[in-house]
């Protein structure tokens, strides 16, 4: 919702963002059409902004990052957008979108999500065959909010890296929608990418939420699989507080003076502010 905020997007150093067309709980019954009405948005918003790239393959991408343009990767938060339909995944993707979050937190034509933890279902055939067609488009496929059997089935189907935008380590904060060690372990083997969210109740259950907090998950992360698994999943639309010191864009800053105090080589700290990524949206769009 809102207004495109490219001077605050170049405050904080953003030369690509994903921009999830959410799918609220209130509009599950009206998904495709919520959905449309987002990209009708977007779209509004992209003719008052020609600045922007809208992201179509990874040429796009490069185009725009040697013309020190913003890119848009559109991404839909919730798989019942499809409405059981793979003509309906197709034609998103002819509009433009290049990635889909499978699940939010509850349960879709797809598979579970983590708060059906009674049931804890995987992906259903459907489930299947929407990866499989994602891989054959060149969508990138993310595993934030799937229940775990699925995040497992996915990573059976899948034969391009995924991601998961926006989750942290359970091991140092126990919510349900962080992962497990072997969670993270995972997308690593299969190439993938953890994005860290900024929600505060991901980082710690300790309050505030510092960046040191959000530094230890990064830490951990890199303990596990190394540093060329790990990017940004900031999700300042998800809360009205994030972490100390990363409320806005703008203050992306701190977190690489962050990086740095810890150890990180200017190598690593590409990698972790978007590289990682690059590679990912490389392989994946072709």
């Amino acid at each position: 919702t809102g207004h495109l905020d490219l001077p605050r997007m170049r405050r904080g150093g953003i030369r690509v963002q994903f921009f999830a067309l959410f799918v609220p709980p209130a509009q599950r019954t009206r998904a495709t059409v919520h959905v449309l009405e987002l990209l009708d948005l977007f779209f509004r918003e992209l003719e008052a902004n020609p600045e922007l790239v809208l992201v179509r393959s990874y040429r796009d991408v490069e185009a725009a990052l040697a013309a020190d343009r913003p890119a848009a990767v559109l991404a839909i938060e919730g798989g019942e957008a499809l409405g059981g339909s793979l003509a309906v995944l197709r034609a998103f993707y002819r509009l433009g979108v290049r990635s889909l979050t499978l699940t939010w937190n509850h349960r879709n034509e797809l598979a579970d999500g983590v708060n059906e933890g009674r049931t804890g279902g995987g992906l259903t055939a459907f489930g299947v065959s929407v990866v499989r067609e994602m891989n054959r488009l060149g969508m990138v496929v993310d595993l934030a909010h799937i229940a775990e059997r699925g995040f497992w089935d996915v990573l059976e189907v899948s034969s391009a890296p995924v991601i998961v935008s926006h989750a942290n380590c359970r091991r140092l904060c126990p919510h349900p929608r962080n992962l497990s060690d072997e969670q993270i372990r995972g997308p690593a083997r299969n190439g993938g990418v953890l994005g860290l969210s900024f929600v505060p109740h991901f980082v710690t259950s300790r309050v505030p939420a510092t960046l040191d907090d959000l530094l230890d998950h990064v830490d951990h992360v890199a303990g596990l699989v190394g540093v060329d698994h790990l990017g940004l999943g900031s999700d300042f639309d998800g809360t009205a507080a994030p972490v100390r010191d990363l409320e806005d864009a703008g203050r992306l800053v701190n977190f690489t003076r962050g990086l740095v105090a810890r150890g990180y080589d200017e190598e690593s700290v590409r990698k972790i502010l978007g590289g990682n990524y690059l590679r990912v949206l490389a392989r994946v769009l072709g």
